[in-house]
């Protein structure tokens, strides 16, 4: 057993998402190895990214107070949705704040975007309840949504989403699409190259055709 400390720090570690005990170990003690300004920077990064960062009330995507020092306050909007050269009409449905960032690298899509902020999965306890589906909804009546593009990683949880969302809005007055199937299968967007995701923009198809 270490000194109380370095223990309570492990088992912090040890909480994060991939970082098994030896992991959060070998984590714990190059921290401790390190000067202790590279330390408090790590500190502080943290703790301005939980103090000033939210979730966009509009699109749930990532959204940063824009006055330092000040917290992200719930009614935050994220630099996309502030845009107004953007397409409102036009909304790409993702699973993850990071699949926002791997299609904007495609440079193909100029519309919106809303983030489920996860995907259907049974087995993890993830049902439609637990996502931003709800508000999704509101979203096409509210912003005058004409098609949703469901831009969702070609995995089992992917495409259950995209079934469940495609019967739900089926008898909604929106086109609803999906990206081509040019990823690999099992794949996540976070790791396609732009050209591939890019192309599979260009290629979606209307649900259910």
């Amino acid at each position: 057993m270490y000194a109380s400390a370095v223990q309570d720090l492990i088992d912090e570690l040890g909480r994060l998402p991939g970082v098994g005990p030896k992991s959060a170990q070998r984590i714990a003690f190059h921290l401790l190895k390190l000067p202790s300004e590279d330390a408090l920077r790590l500190a502080a990064a943290i703790n301005t990214v939980k103090s000033r960062v939210s979730w966009c009330r509009r699109c749930f995507n990532i959204a940063e107070s824009d006055r330092p020092g000040a917290e992200a306050a719930p009614t935050t909007e994220c630099d996309i949705c502030r845009d107004e050269r953007r397409d409102a009409t036009v909304v790409c449905v993702v699973e993850e704040p990071k699949d926002v960032v791997a299609v904007e690298k495609t440079r193909e899509f100029r519309g919106r975007y809303h983030v489920l902020q996860g995907a259907i999965s049974p087995i993890d306890g993830v049902g439609p309840e637990q996502l931003r589906i709800r508000e999704l909804l509101a979203r096409i009546g509210n912003e005058g949504v004409e098609e949703l593009i469901l831009c969702f990683n070609p995995n089992i949880e992917g495409d259950a989403t995209a079934l469940y969302l495609s019967k739900l809005l089926q008898d909604l007055p929106v086109r609803v699409t999906r990206i081509a199937s040019g990823l690999p299968v099992g794949g996540d967007l976070e790791y396609a190259d732009e050209l591939t995701l890019g192309r599979a923009l260009e290629g979606r198809r209307e649900v259910g055709a």
